[in-house]
């Protein structure tokens, strides 16, 4: 009976030791292609369309992680020039990004973000995130303010 109870300590402990070490680990990383600015700017040749409207602003959710942001709402870039971006979602000010078309699904890269975005009017810049689980990734066509 001492051995059965041994046991079944032992097993409970190494059960929460996983269960912590698993719980401490972080999110991974977003990737997106840097250029001048430390979100690729891709201009289309509808970016200066002056007769687009102007959409209105949209107030941040609870959480500034761009994994949350939606159709309408813009990003901020937190990161220097020449840096990985660090997007934020932030109010709709000059310099921000407004997030035009928001694509969820797996993407491979900068030519699948690039592709993805050139069917969207009026886009100059995208971002994508691209985790090890596809149904995690995104990409965001966003239109510098």
């Amino acid at each position: 009976m001492l051995a059965v109870l041994a046991v079944v300590v032992l097993l409970l402990l190494a059960g929460g030791g996983t269960l912590w070490f698993l719980s401490g680990r972080d999110e991974p990383d977003p990737v997106a292609a840097p250029t001048e600015s430390a979100v690729a700017v891709r201009p289309s040749a509808a970016a200066d369309d002056p007769a687009a409207p102007a959409p209105s602003e949209p107030a941040p959710e609870s959480s500034a992680d761009p994994r949350f942001v939606k159709v309408g709402q813009c990003v901020r870039n937190e990161s220097a020039t020449g840096s990985k971006p660090k997007l934020l979602i932030s109010g709709c000010a000059p310099k921000s990004y407004e997030v035009l078309r928001r694509i969820d699904g797996a993407t491979s890269g900068e030519k699948d973000a690039e592709a993805k975005c050139a069917k969207v009017a009026g886009y100059t810049n995208w971002y994508f995130f691209d985790s090890e689980l596809d149904t995690l990734d995104f990409v965001l066509c966003l239109k510098q303010r």
